[in-house]
């Protein structure tokens, strides 16, 4: 189950524990202190993470197919 994104305080939730958790980042794991780190990213900062997760999953099953055939050795 993914972290609650509220941060301390009444302020509304940040939205970027949810959109790195929905893009398939695991925050489980990390320490308060790491989640902290993430809820602070700036729009620009979370986009561009979201994205290389995006270009990094898309490229996921050559790179795959490389390590099944040739031991990885191209990697």
């Amino acid at each position: 189950m993914p972290h609650d994104d509220a941060p301390p305080g009444d302020a509304p939730p940040a939205p970027s524990l949810r959109a790195l958790t929905d893009a398939g980042f695991d925050t489980d794991r990390l320490s308060e202190d790491q989640l902290e780190v993430l809820r602070a990213l700036a729009p620009e900062e979370l986009a561009l993470l979201v994205d290389i997760r995006g270009r990094l999953d898309a490229a996921a099953p050559e790179v795959q197919a490389h390590a099944d055939v040739a031991g990885g050795a191209l990697f």
